[in-house]
């Protein structure tokens, strides 16, 4: 697990190039997850208004990076999840948001969030990846 800082309102910009610096350093897209904690992902918002159900298709078929909701029921593991704490959360929200995103990382979990907030849930974090 590593945390990358950002702002709050930085968080899904700071998600986006840690996502593009994966898929650069070799990672495959249909192995990494995206899950947000506040407004959902502009991708996620695009895909949902071609429907529900296509949208959950994507996911199946594990061709590319899915963008969901960090609470969504449907999501199903993959090698790489990145957190993305976009939003002011409650501490029960956040420890909600970050069990579940944990248990969906194969290999390895990001965080991407202010520093200050997301740090004393995770205690043995890596260091904060660097901008």
């Amino acid at each position: 697990m590593q945390l990358v800082p950002s702002t709050t309102r930085g968080a899904v910009d700071r998600a986006d190039d840690t996502v593009d610096r994966l898929l650069e350093s070799g990672r495959r897209p249909d192995t990494v997850l995206v899950l947000t904690v506040g407004e959902p992902h502009p991708w996620q918002q695009h895909e949902i208004g071609f429907g529900e159900e296509r949208y959950w298709a994507q996911l199946t078929e594990g061709g590319d990076v899915f963008y969901a909701d960090a609470t969504a029921t449907r999501t199903v593991g993959r090698e790489v999840v990145v957190l993305v704490v976009n939003s002011p959360v409650s501490t029960q929200g956040l420890t909600k948001a970050a069990r579940a995103a944990h248990a969906l990382a194969g290999e390895l979990l990001l965080v991407c969030g202010d520093v200050d907030t997301v740090a004393p849930l995770f205690p043995g974090a890596g260091a904060p990846v660097p901008a």
